[in-house]
């Protein structure tokens, strides 16, 4: 498996206040499913990062393109795969 770091700006503000419900519960499935290993919205909200774990960037894409905040227009998204170095532990 491997990590992506994927960013989310907002292109539409209003459309994110309105598809922030949806989007958190895209991501607490993504999370209890293990896809996503960390999340979390920038301070100078410019919009946020979501970190997932996958076999590739195509099957990130796809799952991306799901979250509401993509699929109605509220945000980009700009995919990296993510080469994480840490000392911490981490779920299996």
């Amino acid at each position: 498996m491997k990590y992506y770091a994927v960013f989310l700006p907002i292109i539409n503000i209003e459309k994110s206040q309105q598809f922030r419900p949806q989007h958190l519960e895209f991501l607490e499935k993504g999370r209890n499913e293990g896809k996503i290993f960390a999340n979390g919205k920038f301070s100078d909200g410019s919009g946020g990062l979501v970190i997932y774990i996958a076999e590739s960037t195509d099957e990130v894409v796809e799952t991306v393109r799901q979250d509401p905040y993509v699929s109605s227009g509220a945000r980009g998204y700009e995919i990296h795969e993510w080469e994480m170095v840490t000392r911490a532990i981490l779920p299996q």
